[in-house]
């Protein structure tokens, strides 16, 4: 590779290097605003980073007098593959910002504990995503970032958050980018966020451009765009060629828009990232690919009603309206039934023993925060009074959990036997005595009683009929 080369031959978005450096270090000038740079450790955003790193390494270190913020998020469900190179590289960010002088801190960012994939499709039930249900993108993805950034946005007035987005990329990007610039500005408007301006130091590039930069500069904090480069190949089925460097007129086409995502993603019909790296002799992923097609399974319509209850979480219940047009009484779906939130985990842990066995690093899937979130959810939800996630972590692991074991609660598992006993005798749901129970003795310390009450009052609202009773009765 070449190091700290400025040639007038290497042009990239129109733009030759030098040119692209100057107006990095003019914008940076140009307010005395933060700027938060996103880095996912793919190519775009490793470009972007590598662009500002070497156009403000270029200027006096007594000039560089605002922080810089490389942003990671992490959604906790990512490839680990990926999480390990991300990682590594926010140490090796951290190290060189300190030792070379430059004002940059990495920092990642992570879900609330409430809004994790496994808190919400475990502890909750929500069904795996789809496009029509995608809960998950804000939850996991864009609300951390957010935070951080509206923070940032109140601390110093206003934040320029740089993106490595380009045009190229769909007509949508390119419409985006384009609607919401400022006139006579390299700065847009955010489209969500009032406190913040988007920059986009490589909006006009193409991705071999990309690929060109990368492999031809090495990064100035020690990282390896080689091995980006081969993890892209990887996930890519090693369809791509290697390229050293991209030659004027050659016709030969990079690794192109592969794209590391979620390996639990269910709203892509055909998942291709994970594949392409167990093809490519990852193998240890497998179980990932294994648990995925399991959830993926749950998304079939002729199956729902195997896996998903017949109320919503509220407790109410809706019947299809496209069925209904057709004279049909047809129940919607819920969330997932207790029973296989259940199976859910103890697969989610048995595949995590089996890839910590066979590639030999500490991988968690789930993290012991969760599982404590998750016992408490299924304890105030599920009158889960035996508390099923030790006892499922025991079995899968021949030991107990390294938490102290919930202590909400004042009933047991004898105690839930009991309600089941005497609700069977008097024909009762018996999940409306341990729900009523529950809320009770959670509630019962409140100020105001009348809150209490209307917390009663809306659990004897919900629907209590089985779903065969429902059904039986709309039919007449």
């Amino acid at each position: 590779m070449k190091t700290r080369l400025v040639d007038k031959t290497f042009v990239f978005g129109g733009k030759n290097l030098d040119d692209i450096y100057k107006e990095i270090q003019e914008v940076y000038f140009s307010n005395n605003y933060p700027w938060i740079i996103g880095y996912s450790g793919g190519k775009d955003s490793t470009a972007t980073l590598q662009l500002v790193w070497e156009a403000l390494e270029r200027v006096p270190r007594i000039k560089l007098n605002k922080p810089i913020y490389v942003l990671s998020s992490d959604t906790l469900v990512e490839i680990p593959k990926v999480v390990n190179y991300v990682d590594k590289s926010i140490e090796l960010i951290n190290k060189a910002a300190k030792e070379k002088g430059v004002p940059i801190q990495a920092i990642k960012v992570v879900p609330e504990i409430s809004d994790t994939f496994w808190v919400n499709l475990i502890g909750r039930g929500y069904p795996a995503p789809t496009n029509e249900f995608r809960w998950c993108t804000d939850r996991l993805k864009i609300d951390p970032t957010n935070k951080f950034v509206i923070e940032t946005a109140n601390k110093y007035g206003e934040v320029i958050v740089v993106l490595g987005v380009r045009k190229a990329e769909s007509i949508n990007r390119e419409r985006t980018i384009n609607e919401h610039k400022i006139e006579d500005s390299r700065l847009s408007r955010h489209t969500t966020l009032p406190g913040a301006f988007i920059y986009a130091p490589i909006e006009d590039w193409s991705v071999d451009e990309v690929w060109d930069y990368l492999i031809n500069f090495e990064s100035p904090w020690g990282g390896n765009n080689r091995e980006l480069f081969e993890m892209y190949k990887q996930a890519n089925a090693g369809e791509c060629p290697v390229i050293v460097e991209l030659k004027e007129g050659s016709e030969s086409q990079s690794c192109g828009n592969s794209r590391f995502g979620c390996w639990i993603c269910t709203v892509v019909k055909n998942e291709k990232s994970l594949s392409a790296l167990i093809e490519s002799g990852e193998t240890w992923l497998k179980p990932l690919q294994e648990f995925r097609k399991l959830l993926v399974e749950t998304q079939d319509p002729e199956k729902k009603h195997i896996y998903r209850d017949y109320k919503r979480r509220d407790g109410n219940i809706y019947f299809l309206k496209h069925k209904e047009k057709k004279g049909i009484k047809e129940l919607g779906r819920g969330p997932y039934k207790f029973k296989y939130r259940k199976i859910f985990l103890e697969k989610l842990l048995l595949a995590e023993k089996r890839i910590r066995e066979e590639s030999g690093y500490d991988i968690n899937l789930i993290s012991q925060d969760e599982l404590i979130e998750i016992q408490r959810i299924w304890k105030l939800e599920e009158g889960d009074w035996e508390n099923s996630v030790h006892k499922i972590y025991e079995k899968v692991y021949r030991k107990s959990l390294d938490i102290p074991k919930e202590d909400i609660g004042i009933f047991s598992a004898e105690d839930r036997a009991l309600i089941e006993e005497i609700a069977k005798e008097e024909d009762i749901d018996p999940k409306l005595v341990v729900k009523l129970l529950n809320t009770y003795q959670y509630s019962r310390n409140l100020s105001r009683k009348s809150s209490l009450l209307k917390k009663l009052e809306r659990i004897l609202n919900e629907e209590w009929r089985t779903e065969e009773e429902i059904l039986n009765e709309v039919s007449r």
